[in-house]
């Protein structure tokens, strides 16, 4: 037990080594879904990108919720193309590619990170719109966007796409989420089998409970300290999208922090 712990501890500081290495992503584009309201998953993701050199281009719903993000990251100075889009309409996702790639002329990393959990209640009380909705928001955009950046990282001679499941077993109450999240490592696994002969790499990032305002808010914990701290997704998904994470491919990462 005591040698794997060892062995975790001393991956995680390579981990981080590799991943807070100045320009580890520089003259790389990545495009970020779901970078939205503060305090979430997606901020923190896309800062550490910026950090790590990349231009991104940011998108989710709400273009106000949008435009502040990418105001903060342009004050760090990044370069930022903010986009408000509806994932689950195939036309708009066809436009924000066609806009990024205008905007930057390539597509090197994709994040697939808009979705997450709405409809909370029993299996027998979801209704044909809370299924659809829920599948639509998790796993239908993540197709979408994928399949549209798919033929240009094949152009391009590669690329990095990182979708998000979740850590853990399905859990009740949350039946269309679970599904969606189950068809989320399906996609992961299926497009890295079709994108190995491109060098075309695809995981999913699998957190825990993390330390996001919306969840801290909700449950209210005494403490945090089995919570994911929504800076280490950061950090795996730019391992996962950089040159050290070159060697993986079609794989879970769960980050659950302390509470495994």
């Amino acid at each position: 037990m005591g040698g794997y712990e060892w062995d975790r501890k001393a991956c995680r500081r390579q981990m981080m080594e590799d991943t807070n290495m100045p320009g580890v992503l520089e003259g790389k584009v990545a495009l970020v879904t779901g970078v939205s309201h503060d305090g979430q998953i997606g901020q923190a993701v896309a800062r550490k990108l910026a950090e790590s050199g990349a231009a991104l281009v940011i998108c989710a719903r709400t273009r106000s919720n949008v435009e502040a993000r990418a105001e903060e990251l342009r004050g760090a100075g990044a370069r930022v193309l903010a986009l408000a889009v509806s994932l689950t309409d195939e036309s708009q996702v066809r436009q924000l590619i066609e806009r990024a790639l205008s905007e930057f002329k390539r597509i090197d990393i994709l994040i697939n990170l808009a979705g997450g959990l709405t409809r909370y209640k029993p299996a027998v009380e979801h209704s044909l719109d809370d299924w659809s909705q829920e599948l639509d928001n998790n796993l239908l955009s993540a197709f979408l966007t994928s399949r549209s950046v798919f033929p240009h990282m094949q152009e391009s001679g590669g690329g990095v796409i990182i979708n998000f499941a979740r850590a853990g077993l399905s859990q009740a109450n949350m039946v269309a989420y679970n599904c969606a999240k189950a068809g989320i490592e399906a996609l992961t696994r299926t497009l890295a089998l079709e994108g190995r002969d491109f060098a075309i790499r695809v995981n999913a990032v699998a957190p825990g409970l993390v330390d996001t305002a919306s969840n801290i808010a909700t449950m209210k914990p005494k403490d945090l300290k089995r919570w994911t701290k929504r800076e280490d997704i950061a950090e795996t998904v730019v391992f996962l999208a950089s040159q050290p994470g070159a060697g993986i491919t079609g794989q879970i990462i769960a980050v659950t922090g302390g509470g495994f």
